[in-house]
């Protein structure tokens, strides 16, 4: 049987540019803390890598800091020990909707962080913050947590506008582009986030490596999450992931070149959408009022388990995920339709399709088939009489 693969943001299926340059990595002997030839050639991949995720943002390479992923760099981001202009922040303030690593709050105290609320179409509600920045008492400085798309539902936020509102009372804005780049294009300036967090597996680079992208010129972290041997200017300690990271910069790469990828996606998600709004009068859609990524699609349909759709679909050899796959594998209600106002008798039914560069029309046809065989057994069972 030939499995369909429908979970890009969970992880992306490695790109073979990716593969080669990290198995052309792995040969490489030296540190690349090391002075020698063996050591720079080491860097040298660090290096080019580097430029390369910098050319996907549209940022310098010293704006680059590699991490071992997403979830360390939003530690090393949210942080009291940064400063802005010789101010540090005091609180902070996260959407509702953001991942659960930053929903933590990173390095913050619990009685400084402030969850600020989703309208009911999934966007971040500006208003609130508005009222909450009017709110703060002189000398409290803000930094607001706000990811640039929604892992969940894909729902594209309003970052440079928070951001600007943030700037305005001198406080500074972290976001969570993990799900954007390599989807759609993303400009650290057009953003006007202070820093962003990525991650290279989302669009085809290996797991286990992301980037901390801020401005130094602006932002100075006082504190290392992790300690070490000053590795990456001194923001995180330990020898560089070199056969990670040149993965990373090669996905990075191709991604960045793939313009077209896009459109042809969203033809793709759409078109799925259309077929199944068609079939199932009933499904819910969640986050299709506002703009969305154009590979991701989130639903539900009324009375069914997204826990056994999910056990059926994978038995007929399709795998897609009911929301974040952040969550040891458990399937639980999602923290973002909740926020959304959406109920928990059909939150516990939501069900995420997230498409990349691997999916095909046979994909999505697969999907709508298979679908649509495990509502009709779900509902048949369960609308049978007792005996």
């Amino acid at each position: 049987m030939t499995r369909i693969y429908l979970d890009h943001n969970a992880t992306g299926p490695l790109r073979p540019a990716a593969r080669d340059a990290m198995l052309a990595a792995l040969d490489l002997v030296g540190n690349p803390s090391s002075v020698h030839a063996h050591g720079r050639a080491s860097r040298g991949v660090v290096e080019a890598a580097r430029a390369q995720v910098a050319g996907l943002v549209g940022v310098q390479s010293r704006q680059v800091v590699f991490t071992s992923g997403g979830t360390e760099a939003a530690g090393l981001a949210l942080t009291p020990h940064m400063s802005a202009g010789g101010l540090r922040p005091t609180r902070l303030f996260v959407s509702a909707g953001e991942h659960p690593c930053v929903l933590t709050g990173g390095r913050f105290a619990p009685d400084a962080i402030e969850i600020l609320p989703l309208r009911r179409d999934g966007v971040f509600d500006l208003d609130a913050l508005r009222a909450r920045l009017a709110a703060l008492p002189a000398g409290e400085i803000p930094m607001l947590a706000l990811q640039a798309a929604n892992n969940e539902t894909g729902v594209l936020q309003p970052v440079a506008e928070a951001a600007a509102l943030v700037r305005a009372r001198g406080g500074v804005t972290i976001c969570d582009a993990v799900q954007a780049a390599g989807r759609i294009p993303v400009s650290f300036q057009a953003l006007g986030a202070d820093a962003l967090i990525l991650s290279a597996h989302k669009f085809g680079g290996p797991k286990g490596v992301g980037a901390l992208v801020i401005d130094a010129s602006q932002l100075h972290i006082e504190e290392a999450l992790v300690r070490g041997g000053g590795q990456e200017r001194g923001l995180r300690g330990g020898t560089e992931n070199v056969a990670g990271i040149a993965g990373f910069g090669a996905a990075a790469k191709e991604a960045a070149a793939a313009a077209a990828e896009a459109v042809r996606i969203s033809a793709l998600r759409d078109g799925m959408e259309r077929v199944l709004r068609a079939r199932f009068a009933d499904m819910t859609f969640f986050g299709d009022e506002a703009a969305r990524l154009p590979n991701t699609s989130a639903f539900a349909f009324p009375g069914l388990s997204a826990e056994t759709l999910l056990i059926s679909l994978d038995l007929a050899g399709v795998s897609l995920s009911s929301g974040s796959a952040c969550s040891s594998g458990k399937v639980r209600p999602s923290h973002v339709l909740s926020a959304m106002g959406v109920s928990p008798d059909l939150a516990k039914g939501a069900l995420r399709v997230s498409m990349g560069w691997t999916t095909t029309p046979a994909d999505a046809e697969g999907l709508c088939g298979a679908l649509e065989k495990a509502v009709s057994s779900m509902r048949t069972r369960r609308d049978r009489p007792a005996a």
